[in-house]
């Protein structure tokens, strides 16, 4: 499953010009081996308001999945078609703690999981089923969801890949 994501980011010049100052693959995208999904990390930041000053790259190695206590992340994952053979959940739900996410006792799902934030996903394209603790809702190309710190998994049940944008904004957590 190659992702292949063009990455164009501007910037200002030494004479406060706007200009292109990247433009290409982003520096972390390929398949995550240990969950079987591919992922593009597009741009992250750490502070509110996010700072336009700089030139440097913001997609720090490793990128967790959620954002720091003020910071947002810009992803695109591709999620595979599940295969028979369901992934391993106790190495699933360890890999999403590693990762900083907070993971179920009794998971309905191995990427059940949550963080401390507003997401916003926009499906790009396939389908896929956002599980939460009892319910589920297949979404489509086009579809949106604002996943608002909740307990959910990304479930592919369909014949083809399914590509989706997701900006995570860091929340503060009531529950």
């Amino acid at each position: 499953m190659p992702l292949k994501v063009r990455r164009v980011v501007t910037g200002h010049d030494s004479e406060g010009r706007a200009v292109v100052l990247s433009d290409g693959p982003p520096p972390q995208c390929g398949v995550d081996p240990e969950v079987n999904v591919g992922i593009a990390e597009l741009w992250a930041t750490s502070e509110f308001p996010a700072s336009n000053k700089g030139n440097q790259e913001a997609v720090p190695d490793p990128l967790p999945i959620a954002p720091g206590t003020r910071g947002t992340v810009f992803r695109l994952v591709e999620f595979p078609p599940e295969q028979e053979d369901v992934p391993n959940t106790e190495a699933v739900q360890t890999y999403l703690r590693n990762q900083g996410a907070v993971t179920p006792e009794r998971p309905r799902h191995p990427g059940m999981h949550k963080t401390h934030t507003v997401d916003y996903a926009v499906v790009v394209s396939g389908r896929v089923d956002l599980l939460l603790d009892e319910e589920e809702v297949t979404l489509q190309a086009g579809d949106t969801v604002v996943q608002r710190g909740t307990f959910h998994a990304w479930a592919n049940r369909y014949a083809e890949p399914c590509l989706v944008a997701f900006i995570l904004v860091a929340a503060d957590s009531t529950t």
